[in-house]
């Protein structure tokens, strides 16, 4: 298990007090092609672009293959955790959405993807 899950909380008050943390930065994600292949088996989008490396290769201008655009954003889940702190009291969290996303650039296979916060 990751050990984000086991830092210790802070308070409500605290963490008003002094606002979001800025500036903290997320460890490095591997986006490899065995976590793509998983990902395109849960979602069943087997795009040529996402599990064909050789395909891939030839046919687009990638060289290789790229991650879902929904993976890049399901791995803010871990990132976020490990970036903001754990608030005293608090029983779970609830991804409420996101405002403005885009996918303005592909993450190739092999890349490591990371979050920071502004």
């Amino acid at each position: 298990m990751n050990e984000v899950w086991k830092k210790p909380p802070i308070s409500l008050s605290a963490y008003q007090e002094n606002g979001r943390p800025r500036g903290r930065v997320s460890s490095w994600h591997l986006v490899d092609q065995k976590r793509i292949d998983a990902f395109a088996h849960v979602i069943e989008d087997h795009q040529f672009i996402h599990v064909d490396p050789e395909r891939a290769k030839r046919e687009t201008s990638y060289g290789t293959t790229v991650a879902h655009g929904f993976l890049t954003m399901s791995l803010m889940s871990i990132m976020s955790y490990e970036v903001m702190p754990v608030i005293e009291g608090t029983t779970m969290g609830v991804n409420y959405g996101f405002d403005k996303l885009r996918f303005i650039s592909p993450v190739r296979a092999g890349s490591r993807v990371r979050a920071a916060s502004r």
